[in-house]
């Protein structure tokens, strides 16, 4: 009797439900799951993409243009989905992006990824602007993959942007998800609402920039970032 007693009840559940299928059971369902939501998302996407294509019809009708006209055809499903791909970011999130690249690492000293490509669309006209990101942060016993920080600035960038909240959610990105001692954003972009329409100033260029913790506190800390950043 005493033997039995000193049996693992929840070993010999887990054994049974193992033997019998239970544990299968339960993968399946929860990969049901996740393909009934990607099937979701793929059904949206799509109805997304029908509204956008009839919305570029409309517009280029009352262009005054013949949306039947061979050159035409399949401009609104093109555009359609470019616009799609270039606010991509609307449906990514900082965790999605990192993926578990985070690291302990006992490193204190300034890390600079420079000359970031990034491409926007300003939202009060929606047409582009872009340029280059610098990003540098202190650690505070994380580090992030590099290419990560790349990926941030595609994330925030693949949206309708001003160029000064761009840079700061950049910069508040990496702070939340890294929780440095300090993290420095600057952007040099160019504009074609500036270049294209309004004045046409086709030489003028934007630079703004964040500082957090470190950067903002420490002028020296700063100011090596700005030189190490503007260096060739």
């Amino acid at each position: 009797m005493n033997g039995h007693c000193n049996v693992n009840v929840n070993d010999t559940v887990e054994k049974f439900q193992c033997n019998n299928g239970f544990s299968d059971l339960s993968i399946d369902t929860k990969k049901s799951e996740r393909d009934t939501s990607r099937k979701e998302d793929e059904d949206k996407s799509c109805l997304d993409l029908h509204v956008l294509e009839a919305a570029y019809t409309s517009i280029l009708r009352e262009l005054g243009e013949d949306t039947d006209r061979q050159g035409l055809l399949r401009t609104p499903l093109r555009a359609a989905k470019a616009m799609q791909f270039l606010t991509k970011g609307y449906h990514e999130t900082i965790s999605d992006i990192l993926n578990d690249a985070i690291f302990d690492e006992d490193h204190n000293e300034m890390v600079i990824v420079k000359n970031i490509d990034m491409f926007s669309l300003c939202e009060h006209h929606l047409v582009p602007f872009f340029g280059k990101v610098h990003i540098g942060y202190i650690p505070n016993k994380n580090v992030v993959g590099l290419s990560k920080l790349a990926r941030i600035v595609e994330l925030f960038s693949r949206r309708l942007q001003v160029q000064e909240r761009l840079t700061k959610q950049i910069a508040m990105g990496i702070s939340e998800a890294l929780r440095p001692k300090g993290v420095a954003v600057v952007i040099e972009a160019t504009h074609m609402c500036m270049v294209m329409r309004g004045v046409q100033k086709i030489n003028s260029r934007t630079v703004t920039s964040t500082m957090l913790g470190v950067y903002l506190e420490d002028p020296k800390t700063r100011e090596e970032f700005l030189t190490l950043s503007q260096n060739p």
